[in-house]
């Protein structure tokens, strides 16, 4: 299938759709920066949050009169929540477009994908939200503005006997996820050390429809909680059917939970449930509070989510990488994006270690009353 295709430049006038310019990256009067998210299929708010973020730092740099004497085209894939759209996605932009570096993906496989394409060419690559720890330990060209599941896991695991107090923790992984595979292997050995019990592990593929049997093996063998590190479709199923079966305890998981869909589909079997996530815009720093208002202000009062900060996050450490080299040329753009230290980006401030993954917080989210609520901060 061919990849659908929008192409932004994001001038003063904000949003017009534009015709591929003839010019080179490095020449004429823009500086095309490649995206690839998705934008359709079964995890298409993931896309859809992280390209409105992205947008809206394009938009921003631009109206303020570009980087480097030049406005910034935003030239978007659509990936279709699909395996092998990625690299197709991201060989277009690098071969025919001619972008000088690739923002995303938020999904940890499909970044996976696309990682090894950006390093073989020296394509910087920047993941909003790609938090599996081996996505950049595909090339010294790819980076994150996010945690790793390292630190997720461990925190996940400190909350789950610090704060839910659970001796014994069934966990549901969905084998299709290198990000939930990932993220249970983590949760896994840091729980370990903390003297927590795994007890029943079972897996799914992400899409099924029927979870029942699994939930039921579960409930059997008698948890304190259940540790579900998916994506917010499959996630939401697994809570109305949780309930249907009359299980109470708590059910918890990673930032694969963000995403508002989580309670238009789960509804009341939400209630009570926590995840981690990269931020909350309930946090009340100037940048996060400013990012609220523009977004809101951009995409008639809709509330923006952890996707949507990273992926204004992503551009415009992208930007500011490009401004402290002076120069759109790989190498140079590549170690700038390296040395980003105290960047106050609206997530917090985002500083790139040895690894290239963001040393930041993490934050807990409890769903109460249908509303997601800030709960907690972790520090790393």
């Amino acid at each position: 299938m061919k990849l659908s295709k929008l192409i932004f430049v994001a001038a003063a006038s904000v949003g017009g759709l534009f015709s591929l310019s003839s010019c080179k990256s490095g020449g004429g009067n823009s500086i095309k920066v490649g995206e690839f998210a998705s934008l359709t299929g079964k995890e298409a708010t993931f896309g859809t949050s992280s390209h409105e973020g992205t947008l809206l730092a394009i938009e921003q740099v631009n109206a303020a009169g570009g980087v480097l004497g030049k406005k910034l085209e935003l030239l978007t894939e659509d990936d279709q929540t699909k395996a092998g759209e990625p690299a197709n996605a991201v060989n277009k932009l690098i071969s025919k477009d001619g972008v000088i570096a690739i923002l995303g993906e938020v999904a940890s496989s499909r970044s996976l994908e696309a990682a090894p394409i950006c390093q073989l060419n020296k394509v910087p690559m920047i993941s909003p939200a790609s938090t599996n720890p081996t996505v950049t330990r595909e090339g010294d060209y790819v980076f994150r503005v996010c945690f790793n599941d390292n630190f997720q896991g461990g925190a996940l695991a400190n909350f789950a006997s610090g704060t839910l107090k659970a001796k014994k923790v069934a966990i549901l992984t969905d084998v299709k996820s290198d990000y939930s595979k990932g993220l249970a292997k983590s949760f896994k050995e840091k729980y370990a050390t903390s003297g927590g019990v795994v007890g029943t592990e079972l897996d799914f593929n992400g899409g099924d429809k029927d979870f029942k049997g699994q939930l039921t093996a579960i409930k059997s063998d008698a948890p304190d909680a259940i540790f579900l590190p998916g994506y917010y479709n499959d996630v939401a199923l697994i809570c109305i059917q949780a309930k249907q079966l009359g299980m109470s305890i708590p059910i918890f998981g990673g930032d694969g939970w963000e995403s508002e869909s989580l309670l238009e589909i789960g509804k009341d079997a939400m209630e009570g449930h926590y995840f981690s996530t990269h931020c909350s815009i309930e946090q009340p720093t100037p940048e996060m509070t400013s990012f609220v208002n523009s977004y809101k202000k951009r995409f008639s009062g809709k509330s923006p989510d952890a996707m949507a900060v990273l992926g204004y996050d992503s551009a415009m450490v992208l930007v500011d990488a490009i401004k402290r080299a002076n120069s759109t040329e790989s190498g140079a753009l590549r170690e700038a994006i390296a040395t980003t230290k105290d960047f106050a980006g609206a997530s917090g401030k985002i500083s790139l270690n040895a690894d290239r993954d963001a040393v930041k917080a993490l934050v807990f989210i409890q769903i109460k009353g249908g509303k997601f609520t800030y709960s907690a901060t972790v520090n790393p």
